[in-house]
């Protein structure tokens, strides 16, 4: 039995700067890793390392420039995500591969609710058990009731972040992908995010975060790569 859910090898992404002098730029370069299910890999380093692109990778957001991307997926066996068809990583998207960005992104006049439960309806829950869920998660996440309805883009930072790691969250991904998950939280909410990590470990989610803060996310990683 594989007992590896993801190895990376050698990866290396490029950027031409087209708007400056059309140099190229490497902030990954040949970076090599796996991790177990039920990991949380930490990966940390000073700004314009490349760690925020390592995850883009690993979503596909960014195709590698080189080497290799192998996932233990359920669907489709082991498979490259980096020469994976379009198709395939939309797929893995919606059952296997979640990502929570730094940002939330989000269309207007859409209510919390609604984004928190995205990934529930494009995995085809009936709408009232995906909302059962969105709410139960929202009240976790300490979103007052009357702002449900509302639209996140209302909302405070440390509000919209929440939401977004609520909507990685819910579906319960085998892989995690988060990029400074406790940006812009007080430190009660540092301890819920670090909860929900160590709850979806539990329940058999591997994890990879991006972060500079080592002070509330080092002891829940059980390993950590850093960037020099």
């Amino acid at each position: 039995m594989n007992k590896t859910l993801l190895t990376v090898e050698d990866l290396t992404k490029s950027f031409v700067l087209h708007l400056i002098d059309g140099r190229t730029i490497t902030p990954v370069q040949a970076i090599s890793f796996s991790i177990a299910p039920q990991d949380h890999l930490l990966i940390h380093g000073r700004s314009g390392m490349g760690k925020t692109s390592i995850l883009k990778c690993i979503y596909r957001s960014y195709l590698a420039t080189a080497g290799r991307i192998w996932f233990t997926s359920q669907l489709y066996g082991r498979i490259d995500l980096v020469a994976a068809h379009d198709s395939t990583i939309l797929r893995l998207r919606e059952r296997e591969i979640g990502y929570c960005s730094q940002f939330l992104r989000v269309l207007p006049r859409v209510s919390a609710l609604d984004v928190i439960c995205e990934p529930l309806y494009r995995q085809g829950w009936a709408r009232d058990a995906a909302q059962e869920q969105g709410r139960q998660w929202l009240r976790d996440l300490g979103i007052r009731p009357h702002l449900w309805q509302a639209s996140p883009v209302t909302f405070s930072g440390g509000e919209q972040q929440r939401i977004n790691l609520g909507r990685a969250f819910i579906a319960a991904p085998r892989l995690l992908l988060l990029d400074e998950p406790t940006a812009s939280l007080d430190g009660e909410t540092k301890q819920i995010v670090v909860h929900m990590i160590q709850a979806a470990q539990a329940n058999g989610t591997s994890v990879i975060s991006v972060s500079h803060d080592l002070a509330a996310l080092g002891p829940c990683a059980n390993r950590q790569l850093a960037l020099a």
